[in-house]
Formats: C-alpha cells, structure tokens, sequence
C-alpha cells in the first residue's frame, strides 16, 4: 500500500510539472551593428526556442535592450543565460521573470469594417479593450491595441470573426518596477568598463 502511495505522488509529480515555462529575459548590448543578427543567429543555432525578441535603445543611445521569451525548463534558461554571457557585445542578462515587472506588447490589426452596424460592434470592442482605432479606411479599419500578452491575444481571438486583414506585434517587453530586487548575472566576462 506505501508503494502505491509512494509511485502515486511520483507520477503525480511527473505529469504537474510544466517544463516548458516562459522565461522572461533582458539583455544589456552595445548598439553596434550586426549585434542583432549574432546573437539571434547564436540562439538558433543552438536550437532554443525563442517565443519573443523585441529590440530597441535605452536612455544610453551606446546601449539596447533586447527582451527575449525563452520557453523551456530553469536548465534552458540556464544555459541561455551563459551563452548570451559569453557574447562580446553583451553587457548585462537580466531575469525579469523572477520580479515584479511591468510587460507590455503592442499589436496593430487592420480588419475588415464595412459602413455601419459592423464598425460600431468593433469600437465597442476597442474600448472594452482600451485601445485605440487609428486609421479608418473605406471597408477597413486599423486598431492599436497594448497591453500584457494574452491581453492582446484575447482581442486577436474576438476580433478575428471581423476578418483580420493584416497583423503585427511587437513582441513582449518588459521592465522591473522600481524597488525590486533584480535578479541579474553578472556582467559578461569580455566586457571592459571604461
């Protein structure tokens, strides 16, 4: 009977755990050409699995942040982490998903909006969802919609009945709320601070 109980709470164990968690990551990189290009080139050849890149600079124009969606188990994320580390152009990686953070993705979708009851029904749905129409054209309309990611993938679901002519997200990014505790790795290695 204590062998069954034993096994029991095992499988049990096996099947609740989620191996393929999302992590959220930051990477601090000298804004330099082709930085992109080698650290998503290093990434795929590697064969991790990357849900979200998004890139853009900081209030330092020398330095961009790229925020990654690594999916996979702590051992992924792991080694993720030491591979970006060993990249010349890396300054700092971040684990934004072990704090309280801030995340927002921004979408734009252009649907298909013919005169009348059917625009109405749309911008209701915009504002439930806060968001805003941007441009309005004859049969269509454009909507930007921001927010958590399965917020704006809960408005790509309701409004895709419309008929979606055009889609673009940005990708998740993220930011630690102020009086967090960061958990971050050291700087890279190669870095030298000036």
């Amino acid at each position: 009977m204590a062998i069954f109980f034993a096994l029991t709470w095992r499988l049990t164990g096996i099947f609740m755990a989620s191996p393929n968690q999302r992590h959220l990551l930051s990477a601090l990189v000298q804004n330099v050409p082709g930085v992109l290009a080698h650290i998503s080139g290093m990434l795929a050849s590697r064969g991790y699995n990357i849900d979200s890149l998004a890139v853009g600079e900081t209030e330092d124009p020398t330095l961009s942040r790229m925020t990654f969606v690594v999916v996979g188990d702590d051992q992924v994320l792991d080694q993720v982490r030491k591979q970006l580390e060993k990249i010349v152009t890396v300054v700092r990686v971040l684990d934004i998903s072990s704090n309280d953070y801030v995340e927002r993705d921004l979408l734009l979708v252009k649907v298909t909006a013919p005169a009348g009851g059917v625009r109405s029904e749309i911008r209701e749905l915009v504002d439930i969802f806060r968001g805003q129409i941007v441009d309005v054209g004859e049969g269509e309309v454009m909507i930007e919609i921001s927010g958590r990611a399965n917020k704006v993938q809960a408005f790509i679901e309701r409004i895709d009945r419309y008929g979606i002519v055009e889609l673009v997200r940005t990708g998740r990014i993220a930011m630690v709320r102020s009086g967090s505790q960061i958990t971050s790795s050291e700087p890279a290695a190669e870095t030298v601070q000036a």
